[in-house]
């Protein structure tokens, strides 16, 4: 007897494999995206944009 009870022979990964693609498309169109924001001239000088130099986060 199995721990976890019946195994049965039901496909997963295949049936799912539209989701995870349209998964890592989102996820690489919503980096560019956040990337883009990151060069943009409005957010350029923003104190909280990691391409920014932060002298006070260096001293330490």
């Amino acid at each position: 007897m199995s721990f976890l009870g019946k195994k049965f022979p039901a496909p997963i990964a295949r049936p799912m494999a539209p989701f995870y693609i349209s998964g890592l498309v989102i996820l690489y169109g919503v980096n560019a995206a956040a990337g883009a924001m990151m060069t943009a001239d409005e957010y350029k000088n923003d104190p909280r944009n990691p391409l920014t130099k932060n002298p006070k986060a260096d001293s330490h």
